[in-house]
């Protein structure tokens, strides 16, 4: 029996301490040790494989508690409008000033603040452009209840309309993207230097001539960025993941609502 406990917490103590680090894979292996001590700890009280492994793969369903309650009744305007909007408190985002000074050193330029309310929920963005290789650049911020989040992106913009992109949004991405979006997603940890760096091999690898990249001003990053949005939530009731509500709101549909726990489990298992 002792072994058993000691067996339990030694696999779980060195779970946490792998979800601590930033190294992805060593992330990925605390998540797993996670299940193999939920495994443990029920078969050695219960005596039976089986009940181990259901409470282990119980696990992968705890997303559904979230979305069954939050996602279910959450409401979003068919059209997101950008505003101009003044940028969080300190308190709120007390690395928005370190991280801008970051772009700015990567030869970008703030044009401007922007982003939408709707309810509780609201976000944030911080707009950048590099006129060299006219790349754009933002700060995003995220804010619903009492969770809040950011995450870094940078596009080129082709004259065909493809938005080469690449950003380290570091949760499961609630909504597909439509076709014109090629994403280069890396870890949430990655300094704004690494992502640039990134992106600018990103275009290389897929034969991007700078010469196809669209030239923007502070005026059409902003109207592009609401076409996006627009393009974004109409490609997603095609595709049955969202649908329209009686007073014009979108929501998340059972399809959409399963196709938020299977991103939720592509993450878990992405190296």
């Amino acid at each position: 029996m002792l072994f058993g406990v000691f067996l339990t917490l030694g696999v779980g103590v060195l779970s946490i301490g792998l979800r601590s680090f930033q190294n992805s894979y060593l992330q990925k292996a605390g998540a797993l040790g996670i299940l193999v001590a939920t495994y443990l700890a029920v078969y050695f009280i219960s005596g039976s494989w089986i009940w181990g492994l259901a409470a282990a793969v119980g696990w992968l369903f705890l997303p559904w508690l979230e979305i069954l309650t939050r996602i279910r009744a959450l409401r979003l305007p068919k059209e997101k409008q950008l505003r101009p909007k003044s940028p969080p408190s300190s308190d709120t985002f007390p690395a928005l000033s370190d991280i801008t000074r970051e772009i700015e050193d990567e030869g970008f330029v703030h044009v401007g603040d922007a982003g939408w309310d709707w309810e509780d929920y609201r976000q944030f963005f911080r707009l950048f452009y590099r006129e060299e290789d006219r790349a754009q650049a933002a700060i995003c911020l995220n804010e619903q209840h009492d969770f809040s989040f950011y995450y870094l992106r940078i596009s080129s913009r082709a004259r065909d309309g493809t938005a080469w992109t690449t950003w380290n949004y570091p949760l499961s991405y609630g909504l597909k993207l439509t076709p014109l979006f090629r994403i280069n997603r890396q870890r949430a940890d990655r300094s704004f230097w690494q992502l640039y760096q990134s992106h600018r091999e990103f275009l290389r690898r897929n034969g991007v001539d700078p010469a196809q990249i669209d030239p923007l001003d502070e005026e059409r990053i902003e109207s592009e960025m609401e076409k996006d949005l627009r393009d974004q939530i109409a490609h997603n009731i095609h595709k049955g993941v969202l649908k329209q509500t009686a007073t014009g709101d979108v929501k998340y549909s059972w399809r959409g609502m399963i196709y938020l726990w299977c991103q939720f489990l592509v993450d878990l298992v992405r190296l």
